[in-house]
């Protein structure tokens, strides 16, 4: 009987700890979402992926090289996506660096940007993500792009 118990215990442990999702799994999944409603121009789940009182901006240089920030909302940002033909635009990033404390996240991700399937630009997103509720929802996005270097 005491075999069984000791058996049913490790089984019972072993189980959870496989099918758990971590901390930073729950994180790349909020980050992968995003993307896949990109790919699938469904503003209504990018829009859920962000707190209320989100900022998305990008770094880029004008024609004198100068560097510039634009700052967009989330629902500019949606309407955009809504009106992008399905699988036109394809953001393949990798998950570089992932920093968690408490209820904040910051996680560092290379793309390249594929738009009808070819390259057009690559660079780095850098994420600010807060667990609210059940969830991380995405507070702070940043990005560069560039045309050269991109293999």
């Amino acid at each position: 009987m005491r075999r069984i118990l000791i058996v049913f215990i490790l089984l019972f442990f072993y189980s959870s700890q496989v099918f758990s999702q971590t901390t930073e799994d729950t994180i790349k999944t909020t980050i992968s979402s995003m993307f896949a409603a990109i790919r699938n121009s469904d503003p209504y789940s990018l829009a859920r992926l962000f707190a209320d009182s989100a900022i998305l901006q990008t770094i880029a240089r004008d024609k004198d090289g100068n560097t510039l920030i634009k700052t967009d909302k989330v629902t500019s940002f949606a309407l955009l996506v809504s009106q992008m033909p399905k699988n036109m635009a394809d953001e393949r990033i990798s998950f570089d660096v992932i920093r968690i404390d408490g209820p904040l996240a910051m996680v560092w991700t290379p793309y390249k940007f594929y738009w009808n399937n070819q390259l057009n630009h690559c660079g780095v997103n850098s994420f600010q993500l807060v667990r609210a509720g059940r969830g991380w929802k995405i507070q702070y996005m940043i990005d560069t792009r560039r045309t050269y270097g991109c293999q």
